[in-house]
């Protein structure tokens, strides 16, 4: 079929195009075909391609030194980068390590936790909970805490053993749990495994506030993430939000668990974070966690070569502002309710929707085969790959997976246009994907 790029989410296919230049939300290859990107990439570009500002910044940085090594120099960009982010994470959540991307950020939260407990006496505690339909990247220590089946399997046998709980989903409450009481189940959940674990060896419970990639974006249910905090805090064990993905404003809060009401003591960030333009990341801790850690071995000792690069922390300094003078983190809690609206009626008429959900400009599809039952389309359909090779000839970029319902069954796309989409633009990636959705349904004779 034309427009078929991949035969996986997880592995570069052969053959694909050859990019040239992108502007805003157009990118375009070298043989002249555009593409409206509907999903950041992998939910990163917050601010589209080739802002002149960021890139400026870029250059400007360039022409004074790349990069200062940390563990021999600070910088201005390094300083401001970390005060910004202090103070939109809000809290004591003021310490902070950067680096170069979300699988990074992830590994030294883990690193961080055992730090904290060490540094108190506390070996003891040396196991994380995760739980299923997560994904928190491809270092070996975060795909261990991740429930991504695909993505899992090759590397089974020398993972960390992590209990996985089940997803926090109310589409898909787990057996016999109503929708409206699958926070509460979860949560409680979660303090079973603590119990059944012995609470002291416990360290860190490690989740996404809003599920990305293998949920295809399940926010948290209604006060489950206070529960988890309540637990966390009853049994001594931190709490990790890994906000890679969800979080630096993608949710319409600049924390994704802001929507909550509630402060982890650890949280990743990435994508959102420098919008794209050279790799950063970061993992952000509370004071709490750093007391004990300064005071017993000085500071973190969880960090790389790049850790605190110079030009990516300007890169990071100058998408952050931008964000927020332009008031871009309000705009995307207000456009992305109209977005989810402009979507419902794109895809109505369509009987195989079964669910559009998120929060702010991170928006989940589910397609089922059966809308009363929620029963997926077979995995050997693989209809989200159709959904994506057909969205891709007609010039969209989006976000599928699957496996979102048993790690094998579930066809999930998620869409998440930069921060700065016009009207016109959302209205544009919304028509684009139903036509595309259309197509690929007709394509497995659906």
């Amino acid at each position: 079929m034309a427009g078929d790029v991949a035969e996986s989410t997880s592995v570069a296919a052969a053959g694909l195009p050859k990019i040239a230049w992108g502007k805003g939300l157009v990118l375009t290859d070298v043989d002249g075909k555009h593409y409206l990107d509907g999903s950041g990439g992998p939910a990163v570009y917050c601010l589209g391609h080739g802002n002149e500002e960021v890139n400026q910044a870029i250059k400007d940085q360039l022409d004074r030194i790349a990069h200062g090594y940390r563990y021999n120099f600070t910088s201005d960009p390094l300083e401001e980068l970390t005060e910004r982010v202090g103070r939109l994470c809000g809290g004591t959540l003021r310490q902070m390590v950067f680096v170069s991307g979300g699988s990074e950020a992830v590994e030294s939260a883990l690193k961080l936790a055992l730090q904290y407990f060490a540094a108190r006496g506390e070996m003891s505690r040396r196991r994380f909970i995760s739980r299923e339909r997560s994904w928190h990247g491809n270092t070996l220590g975060a795909l261990a805490l991740s429930g991504f089946r695909e993505r899992r399997l090759s590397f089974e046998g020398a993972l960390v053993d992590v209990p996985r709980l089940s997803p926090a989903n109310i589409y898909r409450p787990p057996a016999g749990v109503a929708p409206e009481d699958v926070g509460a189940a979860c949560a409680q959940e979660l303090e079973d495994k603590i119990l059944e674990l012995g609470p002291d060896k416990v360290a860190a419970f490690v989740f996404e506030p809003v599920v990305g990639a293998a949920g295809g974006v399940v926010p948290a249910p209604p006060g489950y993430a206070r529960k988890v905090r309540e637990i966390c805090d009853r049994h001594g064990v931190l709490m990790i939000a890994d906000e890679v993905m969800c979080g630096a404003g993608r949710c319409g809060t600049w924390r994704a668990l802001e929507h909550d009401g509630v402060f982890p003591d650890i949280m990743t960030v990435a994508k959102g974070l420098g919008g794209g333009y050279l790799p950063l990341g970061a993992a952000v801790y509370s004071d709490r966690v750093a007391e004990p850690i300064n005071a017993v071995d000085g500071g973190p000792q969880t960090g790389h070569t790049f850790t605190g690069h110079t030009t990516a922390c300007a890169a990071g300094v100058a998408v952050q502002r931008i964000v927020e003078r332009e008031g871009l983190v309000q705009r995307v809690a207000v456009k992305g309710e109209e977005f989810k609206r402009t979507l419902a009626d794109a895809l109505h008429g369509i009987p195989y929707v079964g669910d559009i959900r998120g929060r702010g400009f991170f928006t989940g599809i589910e397609i089922v085969a059966d809308r009363d039952s929620k029963e997926p389309f077979p995995a050997e359909k693989a209809l989200f790959l159709k959904i994506r090779a057909r969205a891709f000839a007609n010039g969209l970029i989006c976000y599928p997976s699957g496996g979102n319902v048993d790690g094998i069954k579930g066809d999930t796309v998620i869409l998440a246009p930069p921060y700065n989409a016009t009207d016109g633009e959302l209205s544009e990636i919304a028509g684009r994907f139903a036509v595309s959705l259309r197509q690929a349904l007709a394509d497995i004779g659906a």
